[in-house]
């Protein structure tokens, strides 16, 4: 939906299962609509949309594009923005690290983009602007040396010219969005920061770095980082790493206690990736790639708190005595953009663990699940002066 401030907010559609177009194209009749006609009842509703690679090659024959802008139209829908940061299946397989391949060292990453933004100026965007959100270059267990790195800068670059390109054409300023992930190849404000610069000294031509590459600020991962989101936020549009976008979501937080590790260990599941970060008493953050490597760590009894990448609900501030999450930064992250959105345009919830919660903590159906965290988010905006249109 459109809100005042020229904000746009979406719910991301990776939630949903989907890795051809008929599969996609499916949830977004059966839930998409669904959620629609109950938060968004007659006005235009926006999609955020995920295609995997797969779904985009599918869309690309000319019948189904046709089809799917028909609908769009005929259903009074939008595209604000694709998530293009899993390129291939995302539910129901072991996906954990393999979410960040091929990464931006890899062709397949360059052109499954380019595409992406492609197909996006052909369905049209919300304000003549848009967003691919995706991976923050690698992931840091893939240890890419100094000559591949070099190549995954290079390759964002020609991602950047090409949208410098399709401006040119079409008159459509879109950005590249890169998200920090906890153990990517830049999971912070300071390492974002450093990339941005060092993309810029590279660059053919540095401004273009400046109109066409933008930062996706997910509120669970830098959560994670024990950033403070208005200091962040800051930081990184200061420094030439502007936010563009925001993913609201929360985190898992907790005291290492003996019961909060058990019902931590009760929530270990084979899908997604559940990277922990723990902060020491001095500051000093413990990384741990995923629950089973920090549960078998004798260091993680030094910790004051423990953060865990666990998409859960915007809804759920308490998840028990035991667990809590990380909606205080989520709230922080809404108060900044309220009171000076600057350059963001896009919102979307993105709590795309629906399947892999646990039961007592998500609902029968996830159309109710989506609803519920409209309403949540719907409330905190208004609270803050932003309202729908």
């Amino acid at each position: 939906m459109k809100l005042s401030s020229g904000l746009t907010l979406a719910y991301c559609t990776n939630i949903h299962r989907g890795e051809g177009w008929s599969e996609t194209f499916a949830g977004l009749k059966d839930h998409a609509l669904r959620v629609r006609d109950r938060v968004s009842s007659g006005k235009p509703f926006v999609l955020g949309l995920r295609l995997s690679n797969q779904a985009l090659v599918e869309l690309r024959a000319l019948d189904a594009l046709k089809a799917f802008r028909l609908w769009l139209e005929k259903e009074n829908c939008l595209v604000a923005g694709i998530n293009g940061f899993p390129f291939g299946s995302f539910h129901g397989v072991a996906v954990k690290e393999k979410v960040f391949s091929p990464d931006w060292c890899e062709p397949a990453r360059l052109e499954y983009t380019k595409g992406l933004f492609d197909l996006l100026s052909e369905l049209g965007t919300v304000g003549g602007a848009g967003t691919v959100s995706t991976l923050p270059g690698s992931f840091k267990g893939f240890n890419r040396d100094a000559a591949a790195q070099k190549v995954m800068r290079k390759n964002i670059l020609d991602c950047v010219d090409h949208l410098a390109r399709l401006r040119d054409r079409t008159g459509l300023s879109m950005r590249l969005a890169l998200e920090p992930e906890p153990m990517g190849l830049v999971e912070n404000t300071t390492e974002t920061i450093q990339l941005f610069d060092q993309l810029r000294d590279e660059a053919s031509n540095a401004a273009h770095v400046d109109q066409f590459l933008g930062v996706c600020y997910d509120t669970c991962h830098f959560a994670l980082q024990y950033e403070n989101p208005a200091e962040a936020v800051a930081r990184l549009n200061q420094n030439g790493a502007t936010v563009v976008k925001l993913h609201l979501s929360s985190a898992l937080r907790l005291k290492p206690t003996a019961r909060a590790l058990q019902r931590l260990a009760a929530m270990q599941e084979p899908v997604y990736l559940h990277q922990c970060l723990g902060r020491r008493k001095d500051g000093t953050l413990e990384r741990y790639k995923d629950v089973s490597e920090a549960l078998a760590s004798s260091s993680i009894q030094s910790l004051e708190e423990m953060r865990v990448h666990f998409h859960v609900p915007l809804n759920a501030e308490i998840l028990g005595d035991d667990l809590s999450t990380t909606s205080d930064h989520l709230i922080g992250a809404l108060d900044v953009v309220a009171r000076t959105p600057g350059p963001v345009r896009e919102l979307e919830i993105e709590t795309y663990t629906w399947e892999v919660l646990p039961e007592a903590m998500r609902s029968a159906d996830v159309v109710d699940q989506i609803v519920a965290e409209y309403d949540w988010t719907l409330s905190a905006l208004s609270q803050r002066g932003v309202k729908s249109l």
